[in-house]
């Protein structure tokens, strides 16, 4: 057993730390601030880190610990949100390519294929047009860009378990499609889809961001972790650790996340 190997269980334990704390300061921020989110106070603004604002405030007298926990309960909500809507889909559409093949297979990878040639940006800018300020855009356009990979993947996974000799065995003794799918197919698929939703849910939490930041995700007086990073820019120089808790926040969640996506990828190899 090689030394990326030994690392692995420690990886996953520390990724899970991460965003196990990154959940609970969700959950319990808004518990611990000292107002909601969107309150003012203009004779309180950009107040250093105290007793009473631990976090400090923003340029319009917000706390920035009640908007920072909405902020990563949003993005965390939306990222799972975003890629269990692209992974349920794309593993079973991906297992029913690889059973029947023929037209079936064809089709659904005529399918992929269109989803794929329309930019994942594009895609998202045309559901924004609809609905000008709205998040379900996000989480539509990145569930059609997302669920690609997992049919990709899970297909060609797939079609070499089907062609196993256990497999074939077990079919040879009468079991059916359910027992095949939940003994064979699934746990074999479990390692590499937990390595795909890591990776995914980093990339949506990045994404979200990116669109929050150049404003096509939430709008004023929404708490984002990409539109806080834009409104406190202004004032970097006269208040640093505004700046810096929404980008902590952020590398926390990528950090986490790659840790578990590497030591799962590290275990299944």
């Amino acid at each position: 057993m090689n030394a990326p190997t030994l690392l692995a269980p420690a990886r996953r334990r520390a990724g899970l730390a991460l965003l196990i704390a990154l959940a609970l300061f969700a959950i319990a921020g808004p518990w611990l601030a000292s107002r909601a989110p969107h309150v003012q106070d203009l004779y309180g603004v950009l107040r250093a880190p105290d007793l009473a604002e631990p976090l400090g405030t923003d340029h319009l007298g917000r706390s920035m610990l009640a908007r920072l926990a909405h902020a990563t309960r949003l993005s965390l909500a939306l990222a799972v949100a975003s890629v269990l809507s692209a992974a349920i889909p794309g593993t079973l559409l991906g297992i029913a390519a690889a059973w029947r093949g023929g037209w079936t297979e064809r089709l659904l990878s005529v399918l992929a294929d269109g989803a794929v040639a329309l930019p994942g940006l594009l895609l998202v800018l045309l559901l924004a047009a609809f609905a000008p300020g709205a998040m379900w855009p996000l989480y539509v356009g990145l569930s059609l860009v997302l669920w690609v990979e997992y049919f990709r993947v899970t297909r060609a996974r797939a079609r070499l378990i089907l062609a196993s000799p256990h497999v074939e065995a077990a079919r040879l003794l009468g079991f059916g499609p359910v027992h095949l799918i939940r003994r064979h197919l699934l746990p074999e698929l479990a390692p590499m889809l937990g390595t795909l939703m890591s990776f995914g849910a980093g990339s949506c939490v990045l994404a979200l961001a990116a669109m929050g930041f150049i404003g096509l995700g939430a709008q004023p007086p929404a708490a984002e972790l990409g539109l806080m990073m834009t409104e406190l820019l202004p004032y970097a120089a006269e208040a640093p650790w505004l700046l810096a808790a929404p980008i902590a926040v952020l590398g926390t969640a990528i950090l986490a996340l790659a840790l578990l996506a590497g030591s799962r990828r590290t275990e299944a190899a």
